[in-house]
């Protein structure tokens, strides 16, 4: 083999190394000349630690293993030393293969770019997917409930906030003793049997707990509810007094 006389290249990894120096030697990539090679070889791996390139665990590995199949072919069975030969062959070759079809891709896809004219692309819009029954149920639901979050609140979603009447407790103490006025004795219950509504019942009590608290009016233990006189006194001339 001739002595290495070349410019230093940057390579991808020891099976690149490898395949340049088997090209430029001329050697059978079948049959190496694992010696001849790794002289080759670590020529190579020297100049690369003189110019101070980078010499990756790869490259040291590599020559390991050229150092272990020329040991093997010392040996007098050199079975194991064929072997390793016919595998190192075998990763070249599959290297080599790859190495060709990137250049060839490579090759076509070197382009600079390019344009076309504009093109009018027609689009057909009927839906063509099909769906199970739930599927278009569960999609339904889902599509009236978002409608239906769109939309203002109905009067009905108020109507228990200000559809119902304010009942003062002041209007129910005009009741109550205008009620028990007329009747002279009236019953505690009755009171609560027209009401119309819970505001109506809760006003209503409340109205009798304030006559009672500020003695306007007496209950017995029957429930029978009469004026106090002194109370209905005031109650009338106030009534009398209202336009």
């Amino acid at each position: 083999m001739e002595k290495i006389s070349y410019k230093l290249e940057v390579f991808e990894g020891p099976l690149d190394l490898l395949l340049f120096l088997i090209s430029k030697n001329k050697l059978n990539i079948y049959d190496i000349p694992v010696a001849e090679l790794l002289e080759q070889y670590m020529a190579h791996i020297d100049m690369m630690r003189l110019e101070n390139m980078d010499v990756s665990s790869e490259f040291l590995t590599m020559a390991s293993r050229l150092v272990y199949i020329k040991t093997a072919m010392l040996l007098p069975r050199k079975e194991e030393a064929e072997e390793l030969k016919k595998e190192l062959s075998g990763e070249l070759i599959e290297y080599q293969l790859c190495k060709q079809m990137a250049g060839k891709l490579a090759e076509q896809a070197s382009f600079d770019g390019f344009t076309r004219r504009e093109m009018k692309i027609s689009h057909d819009m009927t839906y063509s997917r099909t769906h199970s029954s739930d599927e278009l149920l569960k999609a339904y639901i889902n599509a009236v409930g978002r409608g239906m979050r769109r939309k203002p609140p109905s009067k009905e979603n108020f109507r228990a906030i200000v559809g119902k009447k304010i009942v003062s407790v002041t209007e129910r103490i005009g009741f109550v003793l205008k009620s028990i006025y007329k009747s002279k004795r009236l019953r505690f219950s009755s009171l609560f049997e027209q009401a119309e509504s819970r505001s109506e019942l809760i006003a209503t009590f409340l109205a009798v707990l304030d006559l009672i608290r500020n003695r306007k009016v007496n209950i017995d233990d029957n429930e029978i509810m009469t004026i106090n006189e002194s109370g209905g006194r005031n109650w009338k001339q106030a009534d009398s007094e209202q336009p």
